[in-house]
C-alpha cells in the first residue's frame, strides 16, 4: 500500500482545482456542475464547498447523476441503486462532471450518454480527483486533474473520505 495524497495532500488538490474551474468559468454563468453516483459525490461536494467560499453560493448549480443503467458492465450483476437530482436545465450550458478516478473511461461514457436524457450542452469538461492514465480503454482525457498516477492493471486506487471512510486518504493497493 502506497499513499498518493494524504488529508493535507487531498484538502490542497481541491483547493487547486476548485481555482483551475473558476479561472475558466469565473462567474459560473451558463456552468453547472455534476457530480457522478456513488463515489464522485463526496468528491463533487468538496468541490461545491470550496466553490462557496470562492463566489456566491446562489451562482453554484449542482446536480448529481446515477448513471447505473447506462453501464455497459450491468449484465454482470445487479448494481445499487443511487438517485439522479439535477434540478435545473442543462440545455445550452457548460457542464463540469465530477468524479473520485478516471481509469477505464466506461464510467464517463456512460454519464455522457445519461447526461444526454436532461439535454443537450453547450460543453462537458471533466474534472476527477486521480487520473490513472494508462488504463484507458476509450479515448476519454480529464480537463482538471487532481493527480496522475501511473499505476499496473492489477493494482486499485481506493479514495477514502471522512464522510464515509472516516478519514480523507488516497491509496494506491
Amino acid at each position: 500500500m502506497k499513499i498518493i495524497l494524504n488529508e493535507q495532500q487531498l484538502a490542497i488538490t481541491i483547493q487547486r482545482l476548485t481555482h483551475q474551474l473558476l479561472e475558466n468559468h469565473l462567474d459560473l454563468q451558463n456552468t453547472v456542475l455534476i457530480g457522478i453516483q456513488p463515489r464522485g459525490i463526496y468528491f463533487s461536494d468538496r468541490i461545491v464547498r470550496q466553490l462557496q467560499t470562492e463566489v456566491k453560493p446562489e451562482a453554484i448549480q449542482y446536480g448529481k447523476l446515477d448513471i447505473t443503467f447506462y453501464r455497459d458492465d450491468v449484465r454482470k450483476g445487479l448494481h445499487e441503486l443511487n438517485y439522479t437530482e439535477i434540478p435545473f436545465s442543462i440545455e445550452n450550458k457548460n457542464v463540469v462532471l465530477i468524479d473520485d478516478v478516471l481509469w477505464t473511461g466506461r464510467t464517463i461514457r456512460a454519464s455522457l450518454d445519461a447526461l444526454l436524457d436532461f439535454g443537450r450542452p453547450a460543453k462537458v469538461e471533466l474534472c476527477v480527483l486521480i487520473d490513472r492514465r494508462f488504463s484507458r480503454q476509450l479515448p476519454i482525457q480529464a480537463d482538471y486533474v487532481g493527480r496522475p498516477i501511473d499505476s499496473i492493471i492489477t493494482q486499485k486506487v481506493k479514495v477514502f473520505w471522512k464522510e464515509k471512510d472516516g478519514k480523507d486518504e488516497v491509496e494506491l493497493l
